[in-house]
């Protein structure tokens, strides 16, 4: 599956339950999410490389979520699954700002064994959700604070829990005989899915498919910021606990809800890409140096974490069989231009 970053809402839900709780349901809704986060807790056994201090939700420190949305839980797929979507959030409650990253599934990562490059996706498959941290904290050069992950079944029931969320499709299209017409229309779980997953339709690939992924997950936010969703607090709940896991844990998302929830409501999104070339067979998309260097350069501003001019690439990867620097990126840089700021990177 590539969309269940659906995942951030997730949390979202959760949040925004327990606000509605306190002028709403009360301590029966307080209950029930408290129970939910308890049922979809899982921690990690890692620790990030790129913080000497962890985060600090009371004293409202900037921090990270890395998204998966894994290929199983709908459709009959049952087994471990590969993290097909994966996007890096940044919460900024200074700048009242979310930032969301996506990646490529196909992006070629190292795998940190000193051995082994392999498309970025893999790394779930290899070593679960904490390898998947690791891989991702290495290649974007930002510590990963937290996950949340979430499989095909939870971005359906999700959608439908909060009665189905309104796009502009651009694109008529049947995805696993389930049809989806162009225009402005109202997804339910079912459609949503579809939307979110279909790419050979798309001329973008899966491009477009990760920017119809951000759209979906920014519609589900309106929808569970809105009072209307509360009503329907039990129904998300349900497709939260069932479907997702995360290493957030009660009083972190109290604090959360606190201290951070004005920057839920201002979400920036882009797109980390590069270029598509076969390896020994095999597609992968390649990152350019520079482009690279900016989504690292905007995720680090966002975390109020210090920028680099350069892309650090180790000495061992230095030199390239391929002509790809260190076998994973390829000299994009503008040598007639210094600059590097993430200024005007958002998407319009």
């Amino acid at each position: 599956m590539r969309t269940y970053q659906k995942v951030i809402v997730s949390i979202l839900g959760v949040l925004v339950i327990m606000v509605a709780a306190v002028t709403g349901y009360g301590m029966k809704v307080l209950g029930d999410a408290n129970k939910a986060v308890d049922t979809i807790s899982q921690q990690v056994n890692r620790t990030t490389k790129k913080r000497e201090v962890a985060v600090n939700f009371g004293d409202k420190d900037p921090f990270s979520i890395l998204l998966l949305g894994v290929d199983t839980g709908a459709l009959g797929r049952k087994d471990h699954g590969r993290s097909d979507s994966m996007m890096v959030v940044t919460v900024n409650p200074a700048e009242e700002q979310t930032t969301i990253v996506s990646l490529d599934r196909d992006i070629l990562s190292d795998m940190l064994d000193g051995v082994t490059f392999d498309k970025l996706n893999h790394a779930y498959a290899y070593g679960d959700v904490e390898l998947a941290m690791d891989v991702v904290e290495k290649l974007v050069d930002v510590p990963i604070d937290h996950y949340v992950m979430m499989n095909m079944q939870g971005l359906r029931d999700l959608i439908d829990a909060v009665g189905g969320i309104e796009v502009d499709n651009k694109i008529d299209f049947t995805l696993e005989k389930v049809h989806v017409p162009a225009g402005k229309i109202t997804l339910d779980g079912k459609t949503g899915l579809a939307y979110a997953r279909m790419r050979k339709d798309d001329p973008e690939g899966d491009i477009g498919r990760q920017r119809r992924q951000r759209e979906v997950i920014a519609k589900i936010v309106d929808k569970l910021i809105s009072l209307d969703s509360v009503s329907n607090y039990q129904k998300i709940l349900k497709a939260v606990e069932k479907n997702s896991r995360t290493d957030l844990v009660w009083d972190q998302m109290l604090n959360i809800v606190t201290n951070y929830y004005p920057a839920f409501e201002n979400i920036e999104q882009a797109q980390l890409e590069g270029q598509g070339e076969q390896i020994n067979g095999i597609y992968y998309q390649i990152l350019g140096v520079n482009e690279l260097l900016k989504v690292q350069n905007l995720l680090k501003e966002q975390l109020g974490l210090p920028t680099n001019e350069e892309l650090e690439i180790d000495p061992q990867f230095q030199y390239s069989i391929n002509g790809f620097i260190g076998n994973q990126f390829y000299d994009d840089r503008d040598y007639s231009s210094q600059e590097n700021s993430a200024e005007s990177f958002y998407e319009q």
